[in-house]
């Protein structure tokens, strides 16, 4: 469980005990409600992380684009996975290696899923440097979405799945690849964070050997 989320939790139970005390129990079932829909939200299951020279999704969710684009100056495949309201919402880092750069940037809050949102939204940048290559991925906000967290810094080594941050309540993760990389998604397919594989490395290691 996400500490955010026990807080939260406690906060509306809270409001709801005062709602029994000032109105009745019909005033308090909403907010106990609503505690209880935020400690599902912000649940943080284990997850068994595959072995091997992989990369893993970095969020839960759905597979809403694959296709080339540009990214940095690079022509590299993106893909883009939406997390709906019902989706665990703990990223994890799609690589081991090291942190290399963190990029913030304001934006608006379009709905996560459409493709204008991966440029125009509110999104946290991160660059990590691994053995055989560099990836990018971006933790992007959304409609309801309004505080994207990433509890690392520059200069931190990370394991593949390992817990990195969240977006809190509906958000899009997109991940960049090089082109010597194969997608092993497609359009339509559901993901978890840390266990799903979304690439295989060990043939670019082999070609490159």
């Amino acid at each position: 469980m996400v500490r955010d989320g026990i807080l939260y939790a406690v906060a509306l139970g809270f409001l709801g005990g005062l709602g029994v005390a000032l109105g009745g129990w019909t005033w308090a079932v909403p907010a106990w409600a609503l505690a209880g829909f935020v400690l599902y939200f912000f649940r943080d299951p284990e997850r068994a992380i595959p072995a091997g020279d992989i990369v893993v999704s970095p969020a839960d969710g759905r597979v809403v684009d694959l296709r080339q684009v540009e990214n940095g100056g690079e022509r590299q495949w993106r893909i883009s996975i939406f997390l709906s309201l019902f989706d665990v919402h703990v990223n994890r880092a799609p690589m081991s290696g090291v942190i290399r750069e963190i990029s913030y940037k304001p934006g608006r809050f379009r709905i996560a899923s459409k493709a204008e949102a991966s440029l125009e939204n509110e999104q946290n940048k991160v660059t990590i440097e691994g053995k055989h290559l560099t990836i990018t991925f971006k933790q992007i906000a959304g409609l309801l979405a309004r505080r994207i967290v990433f509890c690392k810094k520059i200069g931190d080594r990370v394991a593949c799945g390992e817990r990195v941050g969240l977006i809190k309540f509906g958000s899009r993760v997109d991940l960049f690849l090089p082109l010597e990389v194969v997608p092993l998604v497609a359009i339509g397919d559901r993901v978890k964070a840390g266990s799903s594989i979304l690439a295989n490395l060990e043939t670019l290691r082999s070609s490159e050997e």
